[in-house]
C-alpha cells in the first residue's frame, strides 16, 4: 500500500485550505469530523443528510481533505479513520477554521458545529 501524505503544519498554505473547504460535501464532512470527539471513518461519514456519498467522491473528498492538511488519516484494517487537525491549524492561522465552520453551520439546512 502507499503511504499517505499528510503536509507538515508549516507547508499547510491557506489557499489550500479554503479551496477544499469550498466544495460543499467536503465542507460538510470536515463538519462531521469536527464535531466528533474521536474522529470517524470513511464509511461513517458518507451520509449527509438524506444523500449517500459514492465511495469514488468520498475517497476523492477525503484526498483533498487530507493532502491540503486538515485531517490526518490513518489506515487501521480496512477501514481509514481520519481526525481533524483543528488544534493544530489554530495554532498557525488563529481563528479560521473556527470561521469557516461557523459560516457554514449559518446556511440553512446545516447541522451545527461544535
Amino acid at each position: 500500500m502507499r503511504p499517505l501524505f499528510h503536509p507538515a503544519l508549516e507547508d499547510i498554505r491557506p489557499e489550500a485550505i479554503l479551496y477544499a473547504l469550498s466544495d460543499p460535501e467536503r465542507v460538510a464532512i470536515y463538519a462531521q469530523l469536527a464535531g466528533a470527539s474521536g474522529g470517524g471513518t470513511c464509511s461513517a461519514l458518507a451520509q449527509l443528510g438524506d444523500r449517500v456519498i459514492p465511495k469514488s467522491s468520498l475517497s476523492n473528498h477525503f484526498k483533498v481533505l487530507r493532502e491540503s492538511g486538515l485531517i490526518l488519516s490513518e489506515r487501521q484494517g480496512i477501514e481509514m479513520h481520519n481526525q481533524t487537525r483543528c488544534a493544530e491549524l489554530d495554532e498557525r492561522f488563529p481563528g479560521l477554521i473556527k470561521a469557516i465552520l461557523l459560516a457554514y453551520a449559518q446556511i440553512p439546512g446545516q447541522p451545527k458545529v461544535g
